[in-house]
């Protein structure tokens, strides 16, 4: 498998040059992430390469020490400040020249974190998955290995055998949850519109856990 890095930088190059011919109305548009346009997913894009600490900081605490809150502020703020344009050229200035906490964000969550978000963008506007196979090899290890503060994907998949059939990843042992890469890491990351093209004796369990 390829290093982390490596397969974020070759995403991000890839989902640049993709979403820079998407119409203008297709960012304002709602995306998966709940309560979120993609004009807001792309700016928490941005900004995930280049948060401060302090800043990330004071967010939380003006939010309650609700992370989920403090990010979503933060996002969308700097959404009312940059345009799509805009955003895409700090994201893709930003990949060379990581600060604050983009310096230090574990690269395997940060490819998952933006793998997901696209997936989020794209399948809410009707468009197909474009992500790598190596990068949703990635993903879905990720998300069945690694423990995540941010979501239990991990606990999710537990005692349940998961099969990407486009891609040919498996892993556990269990009831069944079949389907394409994309559907199966998008599920697994607390997106329960996926479920609906995903198949086997397992999906019912891992509907109930992501309710």
């Amino acid at each position: 498998m390829l290093p982390s890095r490596k397969l974020l930088y070759d995403n991000d190059i890839r989902f640049i040059a993709a979403a820079s011919h998407w119409p203008q109305e297709l960012w304002a548009k709602p995306s998966l992430c709940a309560q979120w346009t993609n004009h807001d997913v792309l700016a928490h894009l941005a900004l995930g390469y280049q948060a401060s600490p302090a800043e990330m900081g004071l967010a939380w605490a003006r939010h309650g020490g609700s992370f989920d809150r403090a990010n979503a502020a933060l996002a969308q703020r700097l959404a009312r400040q940059r345009t799509p344009s805009e955003l895409l050229a700090q994201l893709a200035s930003a990949m060379s020249n990581p600060r604050g906490v983009g310096r230090v964000f574990p690269r395997r969550l940060l490819l998952g974190d933006h793998v997901i978000h696209e997936l989020d963008i794209r399948f809410a506007a009707g468009l197909e998955s474009a992500a790598g196979p190596a990068q949703l090899v990635a993903v879905l290890t990720t998300q069945v290995q690694l423990p995540n503060p941010f979501i239990p994907s991990r606990t999710w998949a537990r005692g349940l055998a998961l099969r990407a059939d486009d891609i040919g990843w498996t892993h556990g042992a269990g009831p069944g949850v079949r389907g394409d890469a994309a559907h199966l890491a998008s599920v697994l990351a607390g997106r329960p519109w996926a479920l609906r093209h995903l198949s086997g004796d397992g999906v019912d369990l891992l509907r109930k856990r992501l309710a």
